[in-house]
């Protein structure tokens, strides 16, 4: 007897419906698996049987052939588990094919008939929905992250009990109620750059930074801050939108770093990975290819602490994400692209010991160690970092302020102020804590969604060629001020470029409609390594 049921299968962040055909005929019993099965898909066939068995029905001693349709694609996951499972069952007359015609079926078996949690549950269901399906039965574990999908109808089973049983109306398994609220969870950042001692000219630039989605090069001696500062940079970003948590969990879920206990990515990635990272951890690859780290930083924030310890092979992997904004990786079996929408934040010692340009520590380093050290980082990476900022360490005096209960700036007994927006000390000091700093970055956002509507972009940071002459006009004081540096500090057409992408940004956090001569000023600032290099 002959059945088809539907399923899915990823195409990097997509799905496609795959047909899974089964036919019964008689002969030596057999089990055959068809249409580019790959190992997890062929090994379906044990589970399977053994699953049937130990819920109580009876398997089939025939020849037993299914064809995954269409037969071109590569099939890969064990989320065919059950629609395989229930081809033969409605092969075998346990349940009619009509009442199947409607569904769609995802979900691994244990040997006891349990349906297992799949990774990629919310990409299948969303490819699903796109081709029409409107009812799928998957496992409970997935259900809450799936259910973001307001107009398609869930079915959560445990067992493959449960859906003979709803299929033969005895027991039926009632939709999955759509919790909507569950994605729309606020960010409640746990760091705060109110606890930062000091370093306001530092917070202002990550601040500039994260207004247009900027990357960022710390350089600073051990202990200045580098590390606790890029942790805060989260909290002053906007909140995901709908659109982009489910991008964003798309990604995870196929990465497989989603849970019963967080089904959904509501707030903004940030990414920390160790330096002895591989390439294709960072930006994803392996015989079946799966999101690295810049992908799982989609719409968020990649963080590599101290940078020169990273595998300069590995870094130099960074560069086409970076540009492209997208992962493309290509293998035998198919070619997948995964997109890398970042905000890239690293942190460096500016020598071996760390300590060079610190006031109050020596360093030991020769020259030639110090270009030696720099030369880990190429000249092409460093130029796709808009900012260079230097770090200097921390005055005994912000220290002492902050740590008796008062903010940074502070002296003893002169803070005035409530919890949120600006805290003001009686002695003038203003400092600004992660809600007001994010309640800036939203509105230069804003100005920068306006400008761009009808472009293909969203942020200063993507500005081409040919939109900068078109949104970044300056006046002849600021290309002047532009031409000085290109020629003292030897910068490369991407880095001139930058400038002024960071120059439309400072203009706007200030929500100027022109770039000025102070913007330009202040975005040359920003380009502490070109000093350094010169100063070397």
């Amino acid at each position: 007897m002959y059945s088809q049921v539907k399923t899915g299968v990823l195409q990097g962040l997509s799905s496609e419906v795959v047909t899974v055909e089964t036919d019964l005929s008689p002969g030596l019993p057999a089990f055959t698996v068809v249409g580019l099965p790959d190992l997890s898909v062929r090994e379906a066939k044990e589970r399977i049987r053994t699953a049937i068995l130990n819920s109580g029905y009876h398997f089939p001693a025939k020849r037993i052939t299914i064809n995954l349709a269409p037969a071109a694609t590569k099939k890969e996951g064990t989320h065919f588990d059950l629609p395989i499972a229930m081809g033969v069952m409605i092969s075998m007359g346990y349940i009619k094919e009509e009442k199947m015609k409607e569904y769609a079926f995802l979900g691994e078996l244990s040997l006891d008939g349990s349906v297992n949690r799949i990774n990629g549950a919310l990409p299948l269901v969303m490819g699903l929905r796109k081709h029409g399906i409107k009812k799928v039965i998957l496992p409970a574990s997935n259900a809450k992250e799936a259910s973001v999908i307001g107009d398609i109808c869930l079915y959560p089973v445990t067992h493959l009990k449960e859906i003979l049983e709803h299929m033969m109306t005895r027991n039926r398994i009632f939709p999955y109620e759509n919790h909507q609220s569950a994605i729309e969870i606020q960010q409640n950042p746990e760091t705060d750059f109110a606890d930062v001692a000091g370093q306001e000219t530092v917070k202002r630039a990550l601040q500039i930074a994260a207004a247009a989605s900027h990357n960022v090069l710390l350089i600073g001696p051990p202990g200045a801050g580098k590390t606790m500062m890029a942790r805060r940079v989260p909290g002053i970003l906007p909140s995901l939108t709908y659109e982009e948590k489910l991008e964003v969990t798309k990604i995870y879920s196929i990465a497989g770093e989603l849970s019963e206990k967080k089904p959904l990515i509501t707030e903004r990635p940030f990414r920390s990975p160790h330096h002895t990272i591989s390439a294709a951890a960072l930006v994803g690859g392996g015989s079946h290819p799966k999101p690295g780290e810049v992908s799982l930083a989609h719409f968020g924030v990649l963080f590599l602490d101290e940078l020169p310890e990273f595998n300069r092979s590995v870094l130099e992997m960074l560069r086409q994400p970076l540009e492209d904004e997208q992962v493309t990786i290509s293998r035998v079996k198919g070619t997948v692209t995964y997109p890398s929408k970042i905000m890239l934040l690293a942190s460096m010692n500016p020598c071996p010991c760390g300590f060079y340009g610190d006031p109050t520590h020596e360093c030991t380093c020769s020259i030639q160690q110090i270009r030696q050290y720099l030369s880990k980082l190429s000249g092409p990476l460093l130029d796709r970092m808009d900012m260079h900022i230097e770090i200097m360490p921390v005055p005994y005096q912000d220290l002492s302020d902050c740590s008796d209960g008062s903010y940074a700036g502070c002296s003893d007994g002169d803070y005035r102020g409530g919890s949120g927006g600006d805290h003001t000390c009686f002695s003038g000091a203003s400092v600004k804590d992660s809600g007001r700093m994010r309640l800036e970055v939203e509105t230069a956002r804003k100005i920068q969604l306006e400008r761009y509507k009808n472009e293909e972009i969203s942020y200063n940071s993507q500005l081409t060629a040919r939109l900068m002459k078109k949104y970044c006009a300056m006046d002849k004081e600021s290309k002047a001020l532009l031409e000085i540096a290109y020629k003292k500090l030897s910068l490369s057409a991407r880095a001139y470029h930058k400038i002024i992408r960071l120059a439309r940004t400072i203009a706007d956090m200030e929500e100027k409609q022109n770039i000025g001569q102070n913007h330009i000023a202040e975005a040359i600032q920003y380009r502490s390594l070109d000093k350094m290099f010169r100063g070397l």
